[in-house]
C-alpha cells in the first residue's frame, strides 16, 4: 500500500498546484472539482502518511533488534509487535478510504415522498416521513428547499418534493428510496385496529444543466390552473406547468409557485435529475453486481423499512436492523440506520475488492 500512498502524495502536490493556477481559479467548475479532489486526498493522506511513517519505524526497529540482545532486544520486540498492529489498523482504514467513491457524493438531493397504499392514512404517513427528513436535515445542518407539495384532504401529503443541500446529504439519504411501510391505528379507525399503509420515497441526485442537455423539441409543455386538496382551484391563472419528455415519456408537474416560469424552472430541474438517474442506472446495470456495491435497488417496489408504532419499532429489512426507538427516529435521529447501511455497503465493497484481488492473483 506504500506505493499507493506515494502516488497519492504526487497527486496531492499536483492538485495543490492546480488550485493556485489562475486559469483554474477563473473557472468555477474546474476550481470546484479540484477543491473536492484536494479534500478527498487530504482525508486519505491523513491515514496514508502515518502508515508510511509506521512502516519506516518498523524497518528500523527490526534492524536494531537484529543487533541487540538481552533487555534491549525484548523491548524492541514489544515495539515491533505494537507497530505491526498499528500498521494493520491503518491499512484497514486506508482500504476503506480507497474504496470507489459514489459519483453522486456531494450533490444536492431531490427527495420525493408520496402516499401509496392505504388511502388517507398513507398520505398522513407521507407527511410524517417528510417531517422526519426535515428534522434529519436540521441535525446535519443541511439546507432544504421546497419544490412541490400537494396536500391531501386531512392534511397529509399525496406528494411532497424537496431539494436537500449538504456535503453528505447524498451519502446519508441515498438508501432511503423505496417503500416505507407503517403499522399503526389510523386516525380514521374507530375500532382501534392496526392497519398497514405505505408511502414511497424516491431519491435523485440533482443534475447540472451541462450534464443533461434538454432539447426544447423533445418537450411538451402544458399549463393549467393549480389545484388544492380535493381538486379545488387555488389559482385564477394558468401558472401550473406539466412537462412531458417525449423520448422517455417522463412527466413532471409543478404548481407551487405563482409564476409559470418559476414552476417550469423547477420542473426542468426535476426532469434533468430523473434523466440523470436513468442514465446512471443504465450504466450500473452494465456493471457486475459486485462492482455496484449497492444495497438493494432502491426501487419503489422494494419494501425497505417498517415503522411499527405499537412496539415503537423500526426495522430496515435490507440489513436486518431493528431499533426500538421509533419516536426518536421520526424526530430525525436516523444516524443509527444510515450508519448501518453505509457500513454494510463498505463491507460489500471490501469483499468485492478482495474477490477481485484473489482473481487477479490467480
Amino acid at each position: 500500500m506504500l506505493d499507493q500512498v506515494e502516488a497519492l502524495e504526487a497527486e496531492y502536490s499536483e492538485v495543490e498546484s492546480r488550485l493556485a493556477d489562475p486559469e483554474v481559479i477563473s473557472d468555477s467548475d474546474r476550481l470546484q472539482a479540484a477543491g473536492r479532489r484536494f479534500k478527498e486526498l487530504d482525508e486519505v493522506l491523513a491515514v496514508g502518511r502515518p502508515l508510511a511513517v509506521a512502516h519506516g519505524d518498523l524497518e528500523t526497529a527490526r534492524e536494531l533488534a537484529d543487533m541487540a540482545d538481552g533487555d534491549d532486544r525484548d523491548q524492541l520486540r514489544v515495539e515491533i509487535s505494537e507497530l505491526e498492529r498499528e500498521i494493520d489498523r491503518l491499512e484497514d482504514e486506508l482500504r476503506t478510504l480507497l474504496l470507489p467513491r459514489d459519483p453522486n457524493d456531494g450533490r444536492p438531493v431531490i427527495l420525493e415522498i408520496r402516499g401509496a397504499e392505504g388511502g388517507e392514512e398513507a398520505n398522513l404517513f407521507a407527511r410524517d416521513l417528510h417531517e422526519m427528513y426535515l428534522a434529519f436535515a436540521t441535525i446535519h445542518g443541511w439546507k432544504i428547499e421546497l419544490l412541490e407539495a400537494r396536500e391531501s384532504d386531512m392534511g397529509g401529503f399525496s406528494e411532497v418534493m424537496v431539494l436537500v443541500k449538504g456535503d453528505d446529504a447524498w451519502t446519508r439519504l441515498k438508501y432511503e428510496g423505496g417503500v416505507h411501510r407503517v403499522q399503526r391505528v389510523p386516525v380514521t379507525e374507530s375500532q382501534g385496529r392496526i392497519h398497514t399503509s405505505s408511502a414511497t420515497v424516491s431519491v435523485l441526485p440533482e443534475a447540472d444543466e451541462i450534464e443533461v442537455e434538454l432539447d426544447e423539441n423533445d418537450l411538451q409543455v402544458d399549463v393549467y390552473r393549480a389545484s388544492g386538496p380535493g381538486g379545488q382551484s387555488v389559482n385564477t391563472t394558468d401558472s401550473a406547468v406539466r412537462l412531458t419528455h417525449k423520448p422517455t415519456g417522463l412527466v413532471v408537474s409543478m404548481q407551487d409557485e405563482k409564476s409559470q416560469l418559476q414552476n417550469k424552472t423547477k420542473a426542468l430541474r426535476v426532469l434533468r435529475s430523473r434523466l440523470l438517474q436513468i442514465e446512471q442506472e443504465r450504466q450500473m446495470s452494465e456493471a457486475s453486481e459486485a462492482r455496484r456495491g449497492q444495497i438493494g435497488g432502491g426501487g419503489r417496489s422494494e419494501k425497505v423499512r417498517t415503522y411499527n408504532f405499537k412496539e415503537n419499532r423500526v426495522t430496515d429489512h435490507r440489513i436486518g436492523l431493528t431499533l426500538h426507538k421509533l419516536d426518536r427516529i421520526l424526530a430525525g435521529e436516523l444516524d443509527d440506520v444510515t450508519d448501518g447501511l453505509l457500513a454494510d455497503e463498505r463491507t460489500r465493497q471490501l469483499a468485492a475488492g478482495l474477490e477481485d484481488g484473489s482473481a487477479g492473483a490467480a
